[in-house]
């Protein structure tokens, strides 16, 4: 008798309608997939390059009926030369270490967590979050994970970014840091693009660029970076550019 072995159905479901967090006024939904199973590493891949961004084992993506503000966007490692303004900052802040950890939760992490949402963010859903919900962002995940905790010279925590390794580059997942010291978002992203170049990865994922935020726009001043437009990542052009994530129908044809 021959045996033939069945891939399980992916199941995609939409989300109902909740304020955009990102734009005033606005609405979101999401359509959203579980990761898990030994299948994940590889699907995760393949969402990603889809447009699809992580939180604990669910993979989602924008939906907006009315709005197609939420572009994915990723930086192009091979190309990219530190600015001026880069160069500047790296001096600045040349004591700060970098630490690739596992994916655990700590005491010191969500201490620092919780002084950068009640002074960054403090309006938002995750000023409310206890250590338990902090876990379980930083631990429920069913694929490659691990924080990257940055340190002052004396050992002090001062950043850390929740990243994923990817078959095709590093993600960043969340990024949180001490509120009084400027620059440590984008020492992350650095840190995150240098060690996709010695590791030989040709894309660091940032998630979602919003032209109309002033929140993020900030992932658009690291080049070159592609943005995925009409299912298709397409360079960046200095005069911005409007895109569509590419819808889960889409996902397991490429």
């Amino acid at each position: 008798m021959t045996m033939h072995r069945t891939r399980r159905p992916q199941f995609f479901y939409t989300t109902a309608p909740l304020p955009c967090p990102y734009l005033p006024g606005r609405t979101e939904r999401k359509i959203v997939t579980e990761l898990s199973g030994p299948a994940a590493d590889s699907l995760h891949d393949r969402l990603s390059r889809a447009g699809f961004r992580r939180s604990h084992n669910i993979a989602y993506s924008p939906v907006c009926p009315s709005c197609q503000s939420c572009i994915p966007i990723r930086i192009v490692v091979d190309g990219f030369k530190p600015g001026r303004t880069h160069r500047k900052l790296l001096r600045g802040l040349a004591g700060v270490t970098a630490h690739r950890m596992p994916a655990r939760a700590s005491a010191e992490q969500f201490s620092l967590f919780q002084r950068y949402q009640q002074r960054r963010h403090q309006d938002g859903d995750m000023a409310a979050m206890g250590f338990y919900d902090y876990r379980a962002m930083v631990e429920d995940t069913p694929i490659s994970t691990g924080m990257v905790e940055f340190r002052a010279p004396d050992g002090t925590l001062l950043g850390a970014c929740l990243t994923d390794w990817l078959s095709d580059g590093l993600s960043a997942v969340y990024s949180f840091y001490a509120p009084e010291m400027q620059g440590l978002g984008t020492l992350a992203i650095l840190w995150l693009i240098e060690e996709a170049q010695r590791t030989g990865l040709p894309f660091v994922y940032l998630g979602y660029w919003v032209p109309q935020s002033r929140k993020m726009a900030y992932k658009a001043g690291f080049r070159p970076a592609e943005v995925l437009r009409g299912g298709v990542w397409q360079a960046l052009g200095e005069d911005g550019v409007n895109a569509m994530p590419e819808l889960a129908a889409a996902v397991f044809s490429s």
